[in-house]
């Protein structure tokens, strides 16, 4: 295949990796599963009133077949654009550390297998644009909202097959300077299947939905000594399935142990009700660490 050879400005490498070492020290007692569950079958049309309750109450939903096959396919295909380097305008891919100083020399097929994250690409591929303001995704996020839903981030999540770290727990509303009575919801969407050996997501649904104080130790993350004797639940999901949950909810993913990629786009949306706060406010509630972090 054609190799390509990225220029210096292009390159962002992971900073959670040393010297192309892959920094994986987690405890696997913090994955600690008691439960894996399902998701409601039957796609967005499935969604009724008790699902939006449990919603409320837990802090998660899961939806399998959320999106079609082809919607699914146009995803990869557009994700799969931008890793190529397709679109020059786009400055929005993270490498894994494993492969500094060595993207001149891999091929296309190597390089999908050496990103870590893509950010900020909605306005750069049509595709994805399309899954993130899918119309029945915004009509089930303006009844969990209570208002018109604001896309105010977006990420592409790549596990590497063997290498792809652990993202530790923790709560997306500790990076987003967002009054915490403001509405968030995460919308993680698997476009490759996602399961408990490559590192699909786990939840701590028994925790309070309130701020948790955080830490910079292998991420921006809830203390492990918080986490450890709790037993999670794993959230796995079939190509096109979703999962929102609320800005508050703990979770995390482990390392992908196995050969399989495990790709997903995620992106969060907030209500209008209260305006803004300042880093200083958020560090308040979430700890003073995590001046500059992002999700």
């Amino acid at each position: 295949m054609t190799q390509l050879t990225p220029t210096h400005e292009n390159i962002k490498v992971d900073t959670g990796e040393v010297e192309g070492v892959v920094i994986d020290l987690h405890d696997p007692k913090l994955y600690s599963r008691k439960a894996v569950i399902e998701g409601v079958q039957g796609g967005f049309d499935a969604i009724t009133e008790a699902h939006i309750a449990q919603y409320r109450e837990y802090g998660f939903l899961s939806i399998e077949n959320a999106f079609t096959p082809d919607e699914v396919r146009d995803g990869l295909n557009g994700m799969v654009h931008l890793i190529n380097g397709s679109n020059p305008d786009f400055r929005g891919v993270q490498f894994e550390a494993s492969v500094r100083g060595k993207l001149d020399t891999i091929t296309s097929q190597q390089r999908q297998d050496a990103v870590r994250k893509l950010m900020w690409f909605v306005d750069y591929e049509p595709r994805l644009h399309a899954l993130a303001y899918h119309p029945k995704l915004i009509a089930l996020l303006n009844q969990l909202i209570g208002t018109t839903p604001i896309m105010f981030q977006d990420m592409g999540l790549m596990k590497p097959p063997k290498i792809g770290r652990e993202k530790p727990w923790h709560q997306d509303k500790a990076y987003f300077n967002i009054d915490t009575r403001e509405r968030v919801v995460g919308c993680w969407i698997a476009l490759d299947e996602a399961t408990v050996d490559n590192g699909c997501m786990h939840l701590m649904p028994q925790f309070p939905l309130r701020p948790i104080v955080h830490f910079k130790r292998r991420d921006w993350q809830i203390c492990d000594t918080e986490i450890l004797g709790n037993e999670c639940v794993a959230a796995p999901l079939k190509p096109g399935g979703i999962l929102l949950f609320d800005g508050l909810l703990v979770h995390g993913t482990p390392h992908n142990n196995s050969s399989a990629r495990r790709r997903a786009v995620q992106f969060h949306y907030h209500g209008n009700q209260y305006p803004k706060i300042d880093n200083t406010d958020r560090l308040a509630l979430f700890g003073s660490e995590g001046k500059e972090v992002y999700c």
